[in-house]
């Protein structure tokens, strides 16, 4: 008797030493109602569900067991005993077999096999998926490029405006871009200012480069190499921009725990820009007077004067004068601020540099995003003059980087180009003739007559493709009357071709 007990359980520590050893998972259900045995891969694979310990997160041991018992009913029914059969149990593709039989005890058994199929399955599904994602990208490409062609042969007749400008020299970093009336005396009035130490008023709208016109002026002074601040005065509260400019005594305020310099004392002898002053508050404003007065500050907390030799320049999009007359800033600091005034004019009113301008764009992007493009057609330029810039010329780079960026081949098309405001401001010029004359006010009505005239012969030029006859004739003007109002507004046609 206990040589066959012996012999029993030598028999089944062999077998639990050789299904341990196996990599297939194996099982062994009793009455299809609880499991009995799992082997190391088993364990491996679901955990030890006998100890209640679970290896997914998203199942417990008891949703597992109730999950392989059920696995374990499916396969009773099979007609063939060991067939294989494949189902999907706690997110994972398993393929499994059974095989019953009569344990020693007289128990009905079974014998459960499970293979992992998860990987080879998402292998083949990614396959699967693989092999249509390229036949629907070669369908795309393929459509892509019969597009881009019927493109290009509808653009190989369009004049490339980039083709004579890209073998120019580009323009220093820096440097204003553009060659209109009004920019050229934008250029001579920095030049005449910068040598000397006078304080001056940029004023323009949001966008048209009042800080690059600041950079030109202190890089041609006298304090070029000097320090150089830019501070702008909306992105700090009054209090900050207050101690932050003129400093502070130990003891001004909770924290000041030592006596500090100001923006004013660091830059003694060189420059500051103040960029948006028109929204500082009044107690600031008589502070900045005192610097522009006296040539001297008052630290917050202290009372002792502390003289600075430091140029201003300031910048501001906001009408100062109205502020003046509502109130809201001081006429004897306008006055100190706009001892020289440099106005830029926005880009609505010097349209003939958008060409000069675009191409710049297009050389510093297509450089940046590895793009070769070289072909920019009139029809792309055309668009680009009717639109009317309320954002200036920041705005212009804007659409011309997403313009690079987005192009196919070496053309930006009509396609490419997304503005930056509502569609309603994008029209033709004289489509609104409100807001086109809002844009007139503040102008003397001979100004406005005068732009209103310019406006008129750009859109009649670019109508008729640059051909100054036939806008003459549309006009019905002489040649020779023609000629000297377009010298006047400094019109070059060949650019509306």
């Amino acid at each position: 008797m206990n040589d066959t007990r012996q012999d029993i359980e030598r028999l089944i520590h062999n077998q639990k030493s050789l299904l341990d050893v196996m990599p297939s998972m194996v099982l062994i259900i009793k009455e299809h109602d609880s499991i009995e045995y799992m082997n190391a891969s088993a364990n491996l694979f679901f955990g030890n569900l006998l100890e209640g310990e679970s290896s997914n997160r998203l199942y417990t041991a008891e949703e597992t067991i109730n999950a392989l018992l059920l696995l374990s009913r499916k396969g009773q029914t099979q007609k063939k005993p060991g067939g294989k059969l494949e189902e999907k149990i706690n997110g994972y593709h398993v393929q499994y077999a059974m095989a019953p039989f009569i344990g020693y005890r007289g128990d009905r058994l079974s014998w459960l096999f499970i293979h992992d199929l998860t990987e080879e399955k998402n292998h083949i599904e990614e396959l699967s998926l693989f092999h249509k994602s390229i036949e629907t990208i070669l369908t795309d490409k393929i459509n892509e490029l019969k597009e881009s062609e019927r493109i290009r042969q509808s653009l190989s007749q369009e004049l490339n405006h980039l083709k004579d400008h890209l073998v120019k020299k580009e323009p220093a970093e820096g440097t204003m871009v553009g060659n209109s009336k009004a920019l050229r005396e934008l250029r001579d009035m920095v030049s005449q200012v910068a040598k000397s130490d006078a304080t001056v008023l940029i004023t323009g709208e949001s966008g048209t480069g009042k800080e690059l016109v600041a950079n030109l002026i202190r890089e041609t002074s006298n304090r070029n190499d000097k320090p150089f601040l830019k501070i702008n005065c909306n992105a700090i509260n009054d209090s900050l921009l207050e101690s932050d400019l003129f400093g502070y005594e130990k003891g001004a305020f909770t924290g000041a725990d030592s006596k500090r310099k100001g923006k004013f004392e660091v830059v003694d002898g060189g420059t500051i820009f103040l960029d948006e002053i028109g929204d500082i508050s009044p107690r600031m404003q008589a502070a900045m007077l005192r610097v522009l007065q006296d040539g001297e500050l008052i630290r917050v907390g202290g009372n002792t004067p502390v003289k600075v030799d430091v140029r201003i320049i300031a910048a501001t999009n906001a009408d100062l004068a109205k502020a003046v007359q509502a109130g809201t800033f001081r006429l004897d600091l306008y006055y100190r601020l706009n001892i020289i005034n440099i106005s830029i004019p926005p880009l609505r009113q010097r349209k003939e540099d958008i060409v000069d301008l675009v191409t710049h764009f297009v050389r510093r992007y297509r450089q940046a995003f590895k793009k070769d493009i070289n072909f920019l057609p009139q029809s792309v330029i055309n668009r680009l003059l009717r639109h009317e810039w309320p954002g200036n010329v920041r705005e212009l780079e804007n659409v011309i980087q997403r313009a690079v960026l987005m192009a196919k081949g070496n053309i930006v098309t009509e396609n490419e180009l997304i503005f930056d405001t509502p569609a309603e401001s994008d029209q033709p010029t004289g489509s609104s003739p409100t807001s086109y004359l809002k844009r007139l006010e503040g102008m003397p009505l001979k100004g406005m007559i005068a732009e209103l005239e310019r406006e008129i012969i750009l859109h009649s030029l670019e109508k008729h493709r640059g051909n100054v006859a036939l806008t003459a004739s549309d006009l019905q003007l002489g040649k020779t009357a023609f000629y000297d109002k377009m010298k006047r507004y400094d019109i070059v046609p060949k650019e509306l071709k």
